[in-house]
């Protein structure tokens, strides 16, 4: 079983389409903030989670939630506006920013885990990648990207507030 959370209008074939919102017509409405998920334990081989989890106060425990419902090995695809982006802030719905570090603190050997609840390692992160540019602008992404995304502690540190990237996707490996 497949999930697309806060789909919108972007209706995926093959996923379960989950919004919190009857008007776009998903095939579950449920507000992503109400845990526990109706999904049975162990039964989901992939999520995705595309500019959704922006929006969402909850997500510590929605992160523990997913890690709970998804299958061993199971992917989660997940897309965010980058945490210095013009976008980020334009969106008074937006409650939550990222970086390329943000799911380290799922990881149990991490010095910050603690925080997030993580008493063991809950996600392999297999690739993180930042675009520069969405929309019309992601035409500059041949350019862009192979700098940005060379070294993301030398650009977080030094360039993310002069030459600030889009958006983030990340590819999460459920552990168990």
């Amino acid at each position: 079983m497949k999930l697309n959370l806060g789909c919108g209008n972007d209706k995926r074939e093959g996923y379960i389409n989950i919004d919190s919102s009857k008007e776009v017509n998903p095939d579950k409405v449920w507000n992503l903030e109400k845990t526990p998920l109706p999904f049975k334990t162990n039964s989901i081989d992939e999520i995705l989670a595309f500019h959704v989890l922006e929006h969402i106060n909850n997500f510590i425990p929605l992160m523990h939630d997913l890690h709970r419902i998804c299958k061993p090995n199971s992917i989660i695809k997940i897309k965010t506006p980058f945490y210095s982006s013009w976008g980020q802030f334009n969106d008074p719905t937006h409650v939550r920013f990222f970086s390329p570090f943000t799911f380290n603190y799922f990881n149990k050997w991490k010095t910050y885990s603690h925080q997030v609840k993580a008493k063991k390692e809950m996600f392999r992160v297999k690739k993180v990648k930042l675009n520069f540019g969405i929309g019309r602008a992601k035409i500059l992404n041949w350019f862009f990207n192979p700098i940005i995304n060379l070294n993301h502690e030398f650009y977080c540190r030094f360039f993310a507030w002069i030459l600030p990237a889009s958006e983030i996707e990340y590819v999460l490996e459920v552990i168990k």
